[in-house]
């Protein structure tokens, strides 16, 4: 990755709002994106705040009887509070009320009046009171605001202007000639659809006889800073526009503004035309992401359906969260948010892939090295199958840094699973517990240090998203430095024969969904059973006398048998005959809870095709859940599974 620094923003968050999955899925990228850029040794400064001016906060504060600059102090710490909770590893906080904010955009502001840029006029049109922005006749969808679809209000009032439209031809020019300042590719297109009409200047004041809560004007007393020409120049003013010359030099432009898309009119037609007559380099990028979905609606506050971050946090962990919006969400696009998709990514790629493969490989290196790193063969990397592996995770390296520099994380997330699982698989190509029989331990010793290795390499690639986790799985691998070293990542045999493994139990337990009851309909208060209605049935012979032990064959049916390829196996703490198993049937991934810890070691089990009844309800054994049974025969103190002759692809119909 070419860059010689990494400045990235995200919006200022209205500090009168209450945090939500959008604030958190901006906040968490602009985390991620700059831990990245941290782990390649790229400079990096991450800036996010608060935007604390303008009526809502004036009104909230009129009504609980407090100051204007008291209800932004009560509310700020929603934001503070989370970002903690989250993790978030910002370099700065600010909040539109700091002196060393208000004091810029007073000298931005003086400035451009004094060039002319900013002149007073008289003002006849609408206003939206919530959205706190004027709008003309034209802009109005059905007489109502464009934006939020809410009544506007008549206001004539002289106010002050900048000459916006004086500068719509250059940012046509610059955003044809400068691809990559608004990205994706569509919002650019928007943006210059937007600017197709002619552009009107833009009304940068508010008489402060109807709002007193903002930044005066330095030329005019009787009035105040709108709200959106404030918040914007948050992203200089943090870092030394005008106040710090060699910290200014250092970071801007900035590398990405990350908006969602309902606020890219201001990113990309008020801000860039401010810093033209600022006479002030424009950020390299403003990327626009989507919205969160539920179902199919926009969440909203009005719809009561807005996901809570802490609600989810408190639920499923902290980096189960940050993973799962981090992967759901194609950059640029909408995503929709279910509870059910979270738990089906989380069992599929960080309890089975991820966690079970360290547990696996723990459990292993206990059994078969004491816990310790076992030294591998002096060419280890000279084996096909190992040459193969090693080749898949550095091609994996090399396909994350693109992600990230080309903006589509999820892709590069994907990646590192899919590595994941091929030393899942190249653990059951080699099967380290056959090979634990031989007398010669070098080919183990080889295929659990390779494995580990690779699994090592992973964890630094996902340590973006999910720092504690990786810091923990690291830890087990008895790496000394939980934070990765990004040279680290394209080094083979970082991890130290003879270090010490640590047992962690599962890194990322199995989401158990309880399943529905099913039954009758439960009845209404004061409701009456349905009496059953009486019918004449006509008269049958006798049926036959059953005999004890034996079925109908509409009974046999029923039990659906299916093949399944065992693909991981351990014990149940506390439970001595239980085992917990990982099988794959077909392209379904199951776990089976199975009494035959007595007769089968877990490493015995890899690689095994068995027969399993399918359709059985799911049940709770030990706490764990069970998806399904497993056919053995047993005599005396003997137990065997059924297996099948030969080899037969998993998911195959036992007929």
């Amino acid at each position: 990755m070419n860059r010689s620094k990494f400045y990235v923003t995200t919006p200022i968050y209205y500090v009168n709002d209450k945090p939500h999955i959008g604030h958190a899925y901006t906040t968490i990228l602009a985390d991620v994106l700059a831990r990245y850029h941290r782990l390649l040794d790229v400079p990096t400064w991450f800036l996010t705040g608060t935007d604390e001016h303008g009526q809502k906060v004036q009104k909230a504060a009129e009504a609980a009887g407090i100051s204007s600059q008291e209800q932004a102090d009560r509310t700020v710490v929603r934001f503070q509070d989370l970002w903690k909770k989250l993790d978030i590893t910002h370099d700065d906080f600010i909040r539109t009320t700091e002196p060393r904010h208000t004091t810029i955009v007073q000298q931005i502001l003086q400035d451009l009046y004094n060039r002319g840029e900013v002149y007073r006029a008289e003002y006849d049109g609408w206003y939206c009171v919530p959205c706190e922005r004027f709008f003309t006749e034209k802009d109005l969808v059905e007489g109502k605001c464009p934006e939020c679809h809410r009544a506007v209000d008549r206001i004539k009032e002289a106010n002050y202007f900048f000459r916006m439209s004086k500068h719509q031809e250059w940012l046509v020019q610059y955003i044809q000639e400068h691809p990559k300042f608004i990205q994706p590719d569509y919002r650019r297109n928007e943006t210059l659809g937007f600017l197709r009409k002619p552009l009107n200047d833009l009304c940068i004041s508010r008489p402060k006889s109807r709002l007193n809560w903002g930044i005066e004007l330095p030329f005019d007393k009787d009035y105040v800073t709108y709200v959106w020409f404030d918040a914007l120049v948050n992203y200089i003013s943090a870092v030394g526009y005008n106040s710090k010359p060699e910290l200014f030099a250092k970071w801007w432009p900035a590398s990405y503004h990350l908006i969602g898309k309902d606020i890219l009119t201001t990113h990309t037609v008020y801000w860039p035309t401010m810093l033209k007559a600022m006479n002030v380099p424009l950020p390299e990028t403003v990327f626009a992401h989507g919205w969160w979905l539920m179902g199919d609606s926009k969440m909203s506050k009005s719809l009561g359906n807005v996901v809570n971050p802490m609600d989810m946090i408190d639920r499923y962990g902290l980096d189960a969260f940050r993973y799962y919006v981090m992967a759901e969400m194609t950059l640029g696009q909408d995503a929709s948010f279910t509870e059910d998709s979270f738990i089906r990514r989380y069992n599929s790629d960080l309890a089975n892939d991820l966690g079970n493969l360290l547990s696996r490989l723990l459990n292993m290196t206990t059994r078969y090295n004491s816990g310790l790193i076992p030294a591998p063969a002096a060419q280890a990397l000279d084996g096909a199958d190992e040459k193969t592996l090693w080749d898949a995770v550095q091609a994996t390296v090399a396909a994350m840094e693109q992600s990230v520099a080309d903006m589509k994380l999820n892709a590069g997330i994907e990646q590192v699973i899919v590595a994941v699982r091929a030393i899942n698989r190249y653990l059951e190509i080699k099967q380290p517990w056959t090979l634990a029989k031989q007398e010669d331990k070098t080919p183990l010793w080889t295929v659990l240090y390779m494995s580990a290795e690779a699994l090592r390499v992973c964890s630094a690639l996902l340590y973006p998203v999910i720092p504690e986790k990786m810091g923990e799985l690291r830890k087990a691998l008895g790496l000394k430095n939980t934070k990765p070293n990004v040279a680290d990542m394209k080094k083979w045999g970082v991890l130290q024969p003879g270090s010490a493994v640590k047992e962690i139990g599962a890194l990322f337990p199995r989401i158990v969904v309880e399943a529905p009851k099913t039954g009758d309909r439960q009845l209404e208060l004061g409701e009456k059973p349905a009496a059953k209605p009486e019918a004449s049935v006509p008269a049958k012979e006798p049926a036959p006398a059953a005999v004890e032990g034996v079925i109908e064959y509409d009974d046999f049916i029923k039990a659906q048998l299916r093949t399944a390829k065992i693909i991981g196996a351990e014990k149940i703490p506390g439970a001595v005959k239980l085992l917990k198993l990982d099988v794959f049937m077909g392209e379904e991934r199951r776990q089976i809870v199975a009494g035959i810890a007595l007769h089968y070691e877990p490493e015995q089990l890899i690689g095994k095709t068995i027969v399993i009844v399918a359709n059985l309800k799911p049940a709770k054994i030990r706490g764990v859940e069970s998806q399904g049974m497993l056919l053995a025969a047993s005599k005396g103190e003997k137990m065997r599974l059924v297996t099948v002759d030969g080899e037969l692809a998993s998911g195959a119909v036992v007929k």
